[in-house]
């Protein structure tokens, strides 16, 4: 094989996601598009690297120092979402049932990899609580341990702070789930969180 088709193929299959296989029909589909169409690709993904910021407020990704969002002045400023990953702010943002704020924590606490609250945006988020009067901090990590964790973590961090109501999405059963093929601890949170039928 060519170094550099074997070359291309390493890079593309260190992408999450991309094995060798796909990798290697990736880069043999590049090298039948035109050379300005590559380099058109290449050049944006190269511009995207090296120009992306985080929102000095809220961690998210954007163009400026301020993300579209948190410069958006119809948004719900006083009601916060904290997330893990960029990714589920985009999740969350194409349900269109969200209007206020985010904050992207950029991880969750997992001491078995190193990581802890002081590796997170926690501090940056307890600032910004202070700072603009935040009512509501919804906390939207996973259901991990880890998850957990940090939600528990961050709840007693804002217990510290008066005034500020802290509430969690709701678990538990998934639309076009059956209940049978449900782990014990869905089952538990759905029967916790369930609402009344309107």
């Amino acid at each position: 094989m060519s170094k550099l088709l074997e070359d291309a193929v390493g890079e593309l299959s260190k992408l999450p996601g991309i094995g060798r296989r796909t990798a290697m029909r990736l880069a043999l589909h590049l090298l039948r598009q035109e050379v300005a169409d590559v380099e058109v690709m290449t050049g944006t993904l190269s511009r995207f690297r090296n120009r992306i910021k985080y929102c000095h407020i809220c961690n998210n990704l954007s163009d400026d120092d301020i993300c579209p969002i948190c410069a958006d002045s119809s948004r719900d400023r006083g009601t916060v979402c904290v997330v893990e990953q960029v990714s589920d702010v985009i999740s969350i943002e194409n349900t269109r049932q969200y209007k206020g704020l985010y904050h992207v924590l950029g991880g969750v606490i997992s001491p078995m990899q190193g990581i802890g609250p002081s590796d997170l945006k926690i501090d940056m988020l307890l600032d910004n609580v202070a700072r603009y009067g935040i009512k509501e901090v919804i906390l939207a990590v996973g259901t991990t341990v880890e998850g957990e964790t940090t939600q528990f973590y961050i709840s007693r961090r804002l217990a510290e702070a008066s005034g500020v109501r802290v509430s969690t999405i709701a678990r538990g059963i998934g639309f076009g789930d059956e209940i049978e093929y449900a782990d014990e601890l869905t089952i538990a949170h759905a029967i916790h969180n369930r609402t009344p039928l309107k």
